[in-house]
């Protein structure tokens, strides 16, 4: 089994590395966007995605937060795509209020 330290430096260094193709994306010419376009909206934005949300709040909600992302975002675009990952968040809020007040 892996340890969680390497679990976490494994995933910051798979953040990174799958970021720098989305810096190419923004800083290339603007002809060149339709080549990148593709492979930047559903491959490294979910994986960058699904690495920060596991380091920020495991595995379960990782692939939650990616699976809504990428429905919401095929079917209605980039904006019902961010009001879903802010309805996640706030439901995530919600049910860590409610189990931390269950507990006491």
């Amino acid at each position: 089994m892996i340890s969680r330290s390497t679990t976490r430096s494994i995933l910051r260094w798979v953040h990174l590395i799958f970021a720098i193709p989305i810096l190419g994306y923004i800083y290339s010419p603007f002809e060149e966007i339709p080549n990148y376009a593709s492979a930047t909206r559903f491959v490294f934005v979910p994986v960058i995605m699904l690495a920060g949300y596991w380091m920020y709040s495991g595995v379960v909600f990782a692939v939650i937060g990616v699976a809504v992302w990428l429905s919401a975002y095929r079917l209605s675009g980039i904006g019902a795509a961010i009001l879903s990952q802010v309805v996640l968040f706030i439901a995530r809020k919600t049910w860590l209020v409610i189990r931390a007040r269950q507990s006491k």
